[in-house]
């Protein structure tokens, strides 16, 4: 008899999250891959010390790692000296390690809400009403800020970001398992980003979108990309999520929602082999 992977799915069943259940989610998506997997739920305090006993490690709604930095650094290192399989792997380039990744798709040229970290760079950015100040290792809108351009000047840099705040008509995200897109949400009100609809998107949305999945270069895993659609029409990446992105899919049809743990399915039974 062929032996059911084992996996353990590190969550935070009792993470505040604003305006979602986190933990509905993670029971669900557990409920469903236990019909496949054997599966066990810990805490992300726990991973280090149980991960050797399962033969991957799945990492979903975890919350921000700043609240558990230490804890969190010592996993990873752990991961890569046992050579566990972790997914999502730890090789990706967006939130999963720090927001570089927001100077680097910037200075590159990709359609980014402009993005710098040095005071002397302030000409790159266009002008606005309101810049956003972000710590490098922000989540969840921690440390937030907004100045005018005047303050600009006089902030302590090294650890933050800057960006205009843009006008934007709405925010929209696009759902990724490995390199298939699965679905896209919008928030139609730019006040209430997690009041979600689903969204069709267009050839151009999923070109736009499958940029920056292709840029991430990680072979397995779900992603989230995170756009604003700005009263020009155009759409600029708000932050590509590779680390644990929150999948909404309580607001799914069954049918899509069906679709969407067919493929992590499929994708965890190719990544374990």
């Amino acid at each position: 008899m062929h032996r059911r992977s084992r996996i353990l799915f590190v969550t935070d069943l009792a993470y505040p999250a604003r305006g979602r259940r986190y933990c509905d989610e993670d029971i669900f998506l557990t409920s469903r891959l236990r019909e496949t997997f054997d599966i066990a739920l810990c805490h992300p305090l726990d991973a280090e010390s149980l991960m050797d006993a399962f033969d991957g490690v799945v990492v979903r709604n975890s919350g921000p790692v700043l609240h558990y930095q230490d804890a969190y650094d010592a996993f990873r290192e752990q991961a890569a000296a046992r050579r566990t399989r972790v997914y999502n792997p730890l090789t990706g380039r967006g939130d999963m390690a720090g927001k570089q990744y927001l100077l680097d798709l910037s200075a590159a040229g990709h359609p980014v809400i402009p993005t710098i970290d040095r005071p002397e760079d302030l000409h790159l950015l266009p002008e606005a009403e309101q810049y956003a100040v972000k710590p490098k290792v922000g989540a969840d809108s921690i440390g937030l800020a907004f100045v005018p351009r005047e303050q600009l000047a006089d902030l302590t840099y090294g650890d933050i970001l800057i960006q205009p705040r843009v006008d934007f008509r709405y925010e929209v995200s696009f759902y990724f398992v490995d390199d298939d897109f699965q679905y896209a949400l919008h928030a139609p009100d730019p006040e209430q980003r997690w009041v979600l609809e689903p969204y069709q998107p267009t050839d151009a949305d999923l070109a736009f979108a499958r940029q920056f999945i292709a840029w991430n270069t990680l072979d397995h895993g779900i992603q989230r990309v995170d756009a604003c659609r700005t009263h020009d029409g155009e759409l600029l990446l708000v932050e590509l999520e590779d680390l644990n992105p929150y999948l909404s899919l309580d607001l799914l049809s069954d049918g899509t929602r069906d679709g969407f743990v067919a493929s992590m399915t499929a994708s965890l039974h190719r990544f374990l082999g």
